[in-house]
């Protein structure tokens, strides 16, 4: 994934969104599915949001730097919460 943002209404305490960083990786995860990737992704994190990432993605890191990944166990459980007719066993 390349670049992912929230609008400057939706940050903070007083978002109007929940969930906008997740469903937007969600689709990504989908997408990669789709295309044979087992739902791999990958992404270069702030570092104040590797932690975030962490336990709200499941993400992991490569190393000490701030890519990151989500491999395909987290993918598929990220897919199944914003799709909810998702099947992975079609792919």
């Amino acid at each position: 994934m390349s670049l992912i943002e929230s609008a400057k209404f939706n940050k903070g305490r007083s978002k109007l969104y929940r969930g906008v960083a997740g469903n937007l990786v969600a689709f990504g995860c989908k997408v990669s599915f789709e295309k044979g990737y087992d739902g791999v992704v990958s992404f270069v994190a702030k570092s104040r949001l590797i932690d975030h990432y962490h336990q709200t993605l499941g993400a992991k890191q490569f190393g000490e730097t701030n890519r990151m990944f989500i491999d395909t166990k987290e993918a598929l459980a990220l897919v199944k919460q914003y799709y909810k007719n998702f099947d992975y066993g079609k792919f």
